[in-house]
Protein backbone atom coordinates (compact mmCIF):
# COMPACT_ATOMS: atom_id res chain seq x y z
CA UNK A 1 0.00 0.00 0.00
CA UNK A 2 1.98 3.13 -1.17
CA UNK A 3 2.20 6.54 1.11
CA UNK A 4 3.39 9.26 -1.54
CA UNK A 5 4.86 6.89 -3.70
CA UNK A 6 6.17 4.25 -1.11
CA UNK A 7 4.76 0.91 0.26
CA UNK A 8 4.01 1.42 3.64
CA UNK A 9 5.76 -1.40 4.80
CA UNK A 10 8.84 0.03 3.16
CA UNK A 11 8.69 3.08 5.41
CA UNK A 12 8.03 0.55 8.76
CA UNK A 13 11.22 -1.09 7.69
CA UNK A 14 12.89 1.99 6.86
CA UNK A 15 12.13 3.34 10.70
CA UNK A 16 13.23 0.09 12.06
CA UNK A 17 16.59 0.01 10.67
CA UNK A 18 17.37 3.56 11.97
CA UNK A 19 16.87 2.48 15.41
CA UNK A 20 19.24 -0.32 14.48
CA UNK A 21 16.84 -2.99 13.97
CA UNK A 22 18.71 -5.84 11.68
CA UNK A 23 16.90 -8.69 11.72
CA UNK A 24 12.42 -9.02 10.81
CA UNK A 25 10.04 -11.44 10.85
CA UNK A 26 6.63 -10.86 9.10
CA UNK A 27 3.28 -12.34 9.49
CA UNK A 28 1.53 -12.38 6.08
CA UNK A 29 -2.06 -13.85 5.02
CA UNK A 30 -3.41 -11.48 2.75
CA UNK A 31 -2.28 -11.22 -0.35
CA UNK A 32 0.91 -13.04 1.22
CA UNK A 33 2.95 -13.44 -2.24
CA UNK A 34 2.85 -9.87 -2.86
CA UNK A 35 4.75 -9.39 0.89
CA UNK A 36 6.60 -12.09 -0.30
CA UNK A 37 7.97 -11.08 -3.51
CA UNK A 38 8.58 -7.39 -2.40
CA UNK A 39 11.02 -8.03 0.68
CA UNK A 40 12.96 -10.31 -1.19
CA UNK A 41 14.47 -11.91 2.15
CA UNK A 42 15.46 -8.33 2.80
CA UNK A 43 17.67 -7.86 -0.28
CA UNK A 44 16.67 -4.46 -0.86
CA UNK A 45 16.67 -3.50 2.36
CA UNK A 46 19.94 -4.79 3.70
CA UNK A 47 18.55 -6.69 6.38
CA UNK A 48 17.48 -10.11 7.01
CA UNK A 49 13.90 -10.68 6.43
CA UNK A 50 11.51 -13.57 6.73
CA UNK A 51 8.10 -14.08 6.37
CA UNK A 52 6.29 -16.05 8.36
CA UNK A 53 2.92 -17.07 6.29
CA UNK A 54 -0.53 -17.92 8.04
CA UNK A 55 -3.02 -20.10 6.07
CA UNK A 56 -5.59 -19.24 8.99
CA UNK A 57 -5.65 -15.71 10.73
CA UNK A 58 -3.84 -16.10 13.96
CA UNK A 59 -4.84 -12.91 15.44
CA UNK A 60 -2.65 -10.55 17.64
CA UNK A 61 -1.19 -13.13 20.12
CA UNK A 62 -1.37 -16.35 17.81
CA UNK A 63 0.52 -14.35 15.26
CA UNK A 64 3.29 -13.11 18.02
CA UNK A 65 3.36 -17.01 19.32
CA UNK A 66 3.74 -18.01 15.90
CA UNK A 67 7.34 -16.53 15.76
CA UNK A 68 8.50 -17.92 19.07
CA UNK A 69 11.68 -20.07 17.03
CA UNK A 70 12.52 -16.91 15.09
CA UNK A 71 13.91 -14.67 18.25
CA UNK A 72 17.48 -15.11 19.70
CA UNK A 73 17.57 -11.96 22.05
CA UNK A 74 15.84 -11.64 25.39
CA UNK A 75 13.85 -8.43 24.27
CA UNK A 76 12.29 -7.35 21.20
CA UNK A 77 10.02 -5.24 19.05
CA UNK A 78 6.73 -5.82 17.71
CA UNK A 79 5.03 -2.93 15.23
CA UNK A 80 1.91 -2.89 13.25
CA UNK A 81 2.50 -1.96 9.96
CA UNK A 82 -0.15 0.12 9.17
CA UNK A 83 1.23 2.81 11.42
CA UNK A 84 3.51 5.84 10.36
CA UNK A 85 5.86 7.03 13.03
CA UNK A 86 9.21 8.90 14.08
CA UNK A 87 8.64 7.72 17.68
CA UNK A 88 12.09 7.24 19.48
CA UNK A 89 12.29 3.97 19.25
CA UNK A 90 15.79 3.92 20.73
CA UNK A 91 14.58 5.38 23.38
CA UNK A 92 11.67 3.33 24.53
CA UNK A 93 13.61 -0.07 23.97
CA UNK A 94 15.96 1.35 26.97
CA UNK A 95 12.95 2.41 28.80
CA UNK A 96 11.89 -1.15 28.51
CA UNK A 97 15.16 -2.93 29.30
CA UNK A 98 15.21 -0.80 32.79
CA UNK A 99 11.78 -1.60 33.59
CA UNK A 100 12.28 -5.46 34.44
CA UNK A 101 8.78 -6.31 32.99
CA UNK A 102 7.64 -8.50 30.37
CA UNK A 103 6.40 -6.06 28.12
CA UNK A 104 6.07 -2.76 27.45
CA UNK A 105 3.35 -0.44 25.52
CA UNK A 106 4.36 2.59 23.90
CA UNK A 107 1.43 5.23 24.51
CA UNK A 108 0.28 8.49 23.73
CA UNK A 109 -2.78 10.87 24.06
CA UNK A 110 -4.50 10.31 21.22
CA UNK A 111 -8.36 10.96 21.54
CA UNK A 112 -10.53 9.41 20.70
CA UNK A 113 -8.62 6.36 21.18
CA UNK A 114 -7.30 6.64 25.13
CA UNK A 115 -8.23 3.12 26.14
CA UNK A 116 -5.48 2.49 28.39
CA UNK A 117 -5.30 3.30 31.70
CA UNK A 118 -2.24 4.09 33.16
CA UNK A 119 -1.16 4.30 37.23
CA UNK A 120 1.54 6.50 38.68
CA UNK A 121 3.96 4.16 38.58
CA UNK A 122 3.74 3.77 34.71
CA UNK A 123 2.40 0.59 34.70
CA UNK A 124 -0.69 -0.61 32.60
CA UNK A 125 -3.84 -1.34 35.19
CA UNK A 126 -6.62 -1.80 32.43
CA UNK A 127 -7.49 -1.98 29.08
CA UNK A 128 -10.86 -1.53 28.23
CA UNK A 129 -13.15 0.42 25.31
CA UNK A 130 -14.12 3.18 27.51
CA UNK A 131 -12.35 6.17 27.47
CA UNK A 132 -12.02 8.39 30.36
CA UNK A 133 -9.41 10.91 32.40
CA UNK A 134 -5.70 9.54 33.21
CA UNK A 135 -6.13 6.86 29.96
CA UNK A 136 -3.84 7.05 26.90
CA UNK A 137 -3.89 5.40 23.61
CA UNK A 138 -2.04 2.34 21.79
CA UNK A 139 0.52 3.57 19.41
CA UNK A 140 0.51 -0.35 17.97
CA UNK A 141 4.53 -0.98 19.18
CA UNK A 142 5.13 -3.66 21.84
CA UNK A 143 8.27 -3.97 23.21
CA UNK A 144 8.48 -7.92 24.90
CA UNK A 145 10.72 -10.40 26.68
CA UNK A 146 10.98 -13.99 25.57
CA UNK A 147 9.11 -15.13 28.32
CA UNK A 148 6.30 -13.15 27.22
CA UNK A 149 5.60 -15.91 24.88
CA UNK A 150 5.26 -18.50 27.51
CA UNK A 151 2.07 -16.95 28.63
CA UNK A 152 0.45 -16.61 25.26
CA UNK A 153 -1.80 -19.28 23.74
CA UNK A 154 0.04 -22.70 22.40
CA UNK A 155 -1.74 -22.69 18.95
CA UNK A 156 -4.52 -21.53 16.92
CA UNK A 157 -6.34 -18.22 17.06
CA UNK A 158 -6.02 -15.73 20.47
CA UNK A 159 -5.80 -12.14 21.10
CA UNK A 160 -2.79 -10.64 22.62
CA UNK A 161 -5.00 -7.77 24.70
CA UNK A 162 -7.31 -10.69 26.44
CA UNK A 163 -3.61 -12.28 27.55
CA UNK A 164 -2.25 -8.99 28.82
CA UNK A 165 -6.18 -8.37 30.66
CA UNK A 166 -4.85 -12.00 32.56
CA UNK A 167 -1.22 -10.40 33.44
CA UNK A 168 -2.54 -7.67 35.28
CA UNK A 169 -5.07 -9.44 36.93
CA UNK A 170 -2.35 -12.09 38.12
CA UNK A 171 -0.24 -9.13 39.01
CA UNK A 172 2.46 -9.63 36.61
CA UNK A 173 3.18 -5.63 35.46
CA UNK A 174 2.88 -4.53 32.86
CA UNK A 175 5.18 -1.55 31.68
CA UNK A 176 3.91 1.70 29.81
CA UNK A 177 6.39 4.13 27.86
CA UNK A 178 4.66 7.69 27.01
CA UNK A 179 5.91 9.17 24.22
CA UNK A 180 5.01 12.62 23.58
CA UNK A 181 5.50 15.43 20.29
CA UNK A 182 6.18 12.84 17.39
CA UNK A 183 4.06 11.82 14.68
CA UNK A 184 1.72 9.21 14.12
CA UNK A 185 -0.88 7.92 12.04
CA UNK A 186 -2.49 5.19 11.54
CA UNK A 187 -3.62 4.51 7.45
CA UNK A 188 -6.56 1.67 9.17
CA UNK A 189 -9.39 3.34 7.03
CA UNK A 190 -9.66 5.71 3.95
CA UNK A 191 -9.45 9.50 5.32
CA UNK A 192 -6.65 8.20 7.16
CA UNK A 193 -4.96 6.89 4.10
CA UNK A 194 -5.84 10.15 2.37
CA UNK A 195 -4.27 12.05 5.29
CA UNK A 196 -1.02 10.17 5.25
CA UNK A 197 -0.46 10.40 1.91
CA UNK A 198 -1.43 14.31 2.46
CA UNK A 199 1.29 15.14 4.93
CA UNK A 200 4.37 12.89 3.63
CA UNK A 201 3.92 13.93 0.23
CA UNK A 202 6.68 16.69 -0.01
CA UNK A 203 5.37 20.10 -0.31
CA UNK A 204 2.20 18.77 -0.65
CA UNK A 205 3.07 17.40 -4.14
CA UNK A 206 4.41 13.76 -4.83
CA UNK A 207 5.16 12.27 -8.54
CA UNK A 208 6.47 9.68 -9.67
CA UNK A 209 9.34 8.67 -12.00
CA UNK A 210 8.29 8.27 -16.05
CA UNK A 211 5.23 10.25 -15.44
CA UNK A 212 4.15 12.17 -18.52
CA UNK A 213 1.95 15.15 -17.27
CA UNK A 214 0.95 17.70 -19.99
CA UNK A 215 1.61 21.54 -19.42
CA UNK A 216 -1.59 22.19 -19.20
CA UNK A 217 -2.63 19.99 -16.18
CA UNK A 218 -3.15 21.18 -12.68
CA UNK A 219 -2.05 20.04 -9.19
CA UNK A 220 -4.01 21.48 -6.69
CA UNK A 221 -3.74 21.73 -2.99
CA UNK A 222 -2.21 18.28 -2.54
CA UNK A 223 -1.55 15.32 -4.60
CA UNK A 224 0.05 12.01 -5.24
CA UNK A 225 1.11 10.56 -9.04
CA UNK A 226 2.33 7.17 -9.31
CA UNK A 227 5.05 6.28 -11.41
CA UNK A 228 4.36 5.81 -15.01
CA UNK A 229 1.53 7.96 -14.86
CA UNK A 230 -0.02 9.81 -17.68
CA UNK A 231 -2.23 13.44 -17.59
CA UNK A 232 -3.72 14.49 -20.97
CA UNK A 233 -4.24 17.81 -21.48
CA UNK A 234 -6.29 20.33 -19.73
CA UNK A 235 -6.59 17.49 -16.54
CA UNK A 236 -7.44 18.63 -13.01
CA UNK A 237 -5.94 16.27 -9.81
CA UNK A 238 -7.07 17.79 -6.37
CA UNK A 239 -6.54 16.30 -2.85
CA UNK A 240 -6.08 13.17 -4.27
CA UNK A 241 -4.01 9.97 -5.07
CA UNK A 242 -3.10 8.41 -8.44
CA UNK A 243 -1.01 5.22 -8.08
CA UNK A 244 1.26 3.16 -10.58
CA UNK A 245 0.56 3.81 -14.45
CA UNK A 246 -2.57 5.43 -13.71
CA UNK A 247 -3.81 7.50 -17.61
CA UNK A 248 -6.21 10.27 -16.68
CA UNK A 249 -8.20 11.05 -19.67
CA UNK A 250 -8.06 15.17 -21.56
CA UNK A 251 -10.15 17.51 -19.27
CA UNK A 252 -11.06 14.84 -16.82
CA UNK A 253 -11.05 16.73 -12.75
CA UNK A 254 -10.27 14.10 -10.15
CA UNK A 255 -11.23 15.46 -6.73
CA UNK A 256 -10.68 13.72 -3.33
CA UNK A 257 -10.19 10.09 -4.60
CA UNK A 258 -7.63 7.21 -5.08
CA UNK A 259 -7.23 5.61 -8.27
CA UNK A 260 -5.12 1.89 -7.89
CA UNK A 261 -2.82 1.32 -10.83
CA UNK A 262 -3.30 0.48 -14.18
CA UNK A 263 -6.68 2.72 -14.14
CA UNK A 264 -8.10 4.40 -17.23
CA UNK A 265 -9.71 7.61 -15.57
CA UNK A 266 -12.01 8.72 -18.94
CA UNK A 267 -14.77 11.02 -16.43
CA UNK A 268 -14.78 13.64 -13.74
CA UNK A 269 -14.23 11.43 -10.18
CA UNK A 270 -15.16 13.21 -6.86
CA UNK A 271 -14.74 11.32 -3.80
CA UNK A 272 -14.41 8.08 -5.47
CA UNK A 273 -12.13 4.92 -5.26
CA UNK A 274 -10.92 3.33 -8.40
Amino acid sequence: MPIANKPVIARVIDYLKTHGVSRIIVNAHHHHQQVVDFLDRGNPFGLDIEVRVEPEILGTGGGIKNTEDFWDVDAFVVINSDILTDIDLTEAYEYHKKSETLVTLVLHDCEPYNQIQVDGNRHVVGIDSTAGPHRLAFTGIHIMNRELLSHLPGEGYSDIIDSYRKLIRSGKPISAYVSEGHYWRDIGNIESYKNANKELARNKFAVGTGCHIDPSAKLKEWVVVGEGCHLEAEVEIRRSILWDNVKVGRGVKVTDSIVTSLDLVETDLVGGIL
